[in-house]
């Protein structure tokens, strides 16, 4: 069983509202709701090729700065 970790998240009352709605229709908890969104959203970015060329160039640059700061 994977780990779970606790996260703060803050959202306006409106969108509290609609995800509580949601999830009452659903018959759903708001913790389940809101971590399928966010699931979803994950799953989104890794089928998307824009994202992973950013995602690519930040892992480079970051390959960069860790190089510059070994060499010290």
């Amino acid at each position: 069983m994977a780990e779970i970790k606790n996260m703060t998240l803050r959202i306006d009352e409106a969108l509290a509202d609609s995800v509580q709605a949601i999830a009452e229709v659903e018959g759903a908890t708001v913790t389940d709701v809101i971590r399928t969104a966010i699931s979803e959203h994950v799953d989104r970015r890794k089928a998307d090729p824009e994202f992973q060329k950013m995602l690519k160039r930040n892992m480079e640059r970051h390959a960069q700065l860790l190089s510059m700061l070994a060499d010290g």
